[in-house]
């Protein structure tokens, strides 16, 4: 979606509120389609004395599989949009500005790379979640698999008794 913003780039003090839904199901990660759910994007660009800025939030909930114990879970997803617009860059090492397509832009790229970015690369079910037994394939967060503890074989000599 693209926002037009010919009626603030010189009035100071000016904002244009956008809001919008966007569709990132298509996308895959890990091999795996998480967003599944419209992406919620809601904001604001304002000229702060001839320099707008770009703030808002990205919000989905996410389909998820827990990569210590394999179980699907959800989990809310938001991402900060934070930037700055400009019709040219000055310096080519210049994060956190966006180019302007003459008068408007392009919401769709702003809000996707940041919810996009925004993803976590490790996901768990919980903070603790436990996995699964390296041996039988047992879910530890439901208790103790019947496996007895394997001794490091470098530590082996330790666990005969003397002679």
């Amino acid at each position: 979606m693209y926002l037009e913003l010919r009626d603030i780039i010189h009035v100071p003090d000016a904002s244009k509120p956008f809001q919008f839904q966007m569709d990132l199901s298509e996308m895959e990660f890990y091999g795996q389609r998480p967003v599944s759910r419209p992406v919620f994007i809601e904001g604001r660009v304002t000229n702060h004395a001839g320099a707008l800025v770009l703030e808002g939030s990205a919000a989905s909930l996410l389909d998820l599989r827990c990569d210590r114990c394999g179980k699907a879970f959800s989990r809310e997803q938001t991402a900060r949009l934070d930037c700055l617009l400009a019709d040219r860059l000055e310096d080519e090492d210049q994060d956190g500005i966006v180019l302007l397509e003459g008068t408007r832009v392009d919401l769709d790229e702003v809000a996707g790379t940041a919810f996009i970015l925004g993803m976590d690369t490790k996901n768990l079910c919980s903070e603790d979640c436990r996995g699964l037994c390296g041996r039988c394939g047992a879910d530890l967060n439901d208790g103790p698999c019947g496996c007895r503890p394997e001794a490091d074989p470098r530590l082996a000599a330790l666990l005969r008794p003397p002679q």
